[in-house]
């Protein structure tokens, strides 16, 4: 009699709990709330119709076949579920996938935590390009330490230097942010613009930082804002609000700006699309979590 109680008494604690599992897992599958993203983050702007939509993998950021870090920098998974990276240069990349159209109109988000500012050393032998890796781009170091998400271009380097195209969306770690425009690799370099002083030094604490893109006037023009969530509460406020209709020109001599024939104007606007999105960060170890891409319809 004894046994057939505690049989009957595991059975009912066994069903209780699959109920339990069963709810959560079911809870996790639910699609996210309207106007928030797969990890509950707010929208700026809504999902293209049958756009693509990239989320890391916060379980196995690497299990992703079209994520990639430049230089093979090291991951380490931290105790709140975040992953750390840090370097002279950091970059992480979010590649087209094969038989579809390169990302273009793109609302770019992530949350980060600066750890500390490194020192500005130069990039060792080890950080030089190879051009057979399938995994990005060399670069000349920035000696600034901010974060940059930017997209409409492909690798960066100097044997495809026409590929080497973007714009940035910057945050230093001073609270400081601007964009950044890039014609080609590397005589295509223009001055920053929408400079300013958004928030307190950005060390040591969570942020929100989204960077969007896309066309208006029938693909003629560029309309560029980003935003911050300060208090990590996801609290959107637009910090920048600029549009590349020309005039925004590159930095560089007329000579050193056509010795690569790339067929652009000095002040190119980028209305195409690109073949990678990037997490930039330059001279910093920080922390990252909830990365994401999404093609949008901003109209």
């Amino acid at each position: 009699m004894k046994t057939k109680t505690w049989l009957l008494v595991i059975i009912f604690a066994i069903s209780i709990i699959s109920i339990v599992v069963g709810i959560y897992y079911s809870s996790l599958r639910q699609p996210p709330d309207e106007g928030k993203d797969l990890f509950g983050i707010d929208e700026i702007y809504p999902t293209k119709e049958g756009g693509r939509e990239w989320f890391i993998d916060m379980g196995n950021p690497f299990s992703d076949d079209i994520f990639s870090s430049t230089f093979d920098r090291q991951l380490t998974q931290q105790e709140d579920g975040s992953w750390r990276i840090g370097g002279p240069a950091v970059r992480l990349n979010v590649n087209t996938p094969s038989n579809t159209e390169p990302w273009k109109n793109v609302e770019i988000t992530g949350y980060a935590k600066v750890i500390e500012s490194t020192s500005l050393a130069p990039l060792s032998n080890s950080d030089t390009f190879d051009d057979s890796s399938s995994s990005g781009e060399g670069e000349e170091q920035d000696f600034t330490s901010d974060l940059d998400w930017r997209a409409r271009g492909g690798r960066h380097n100097n044997e495809q230097p026409c590929e080497g195209t973007s714009y940035t969306g910057t945050i230093d770690i001073d609270g400081n942010v601007r964009w950044k425009k890039e014609i080609w690799h590397t005589g295509g370099y223009t001055e920053e613009r929408a400079v300013e002083k958004v928030t307190d030094s950005i060390i040591g604490r969570w942020i929100g930082w989204k960077v969007i893109m896309y066309n208006i006037d029938n693909n003629s023009v560029v309309k560029l804002e980003s935003y911050i969530d300060d208090k990590n509460n996801n609290e959107w406020r637009k910090v920048t609000d600029l549009i590349d209709d020309g005039r925004w020109y590159a930095n560089s001599s007329d000579e050193e700006f056509y010795s690569v024939d790339c067929g652009r104007p000095k002040d190119h606007i980028i209305t195409n699309g690109g073949q990678i999105v990037t997490f930039r960060s330059d001279n910093m170890i920080w922390d990252f979590k909830n990365l994401s891409v999404r093609e949008i319809n901003p109209t």
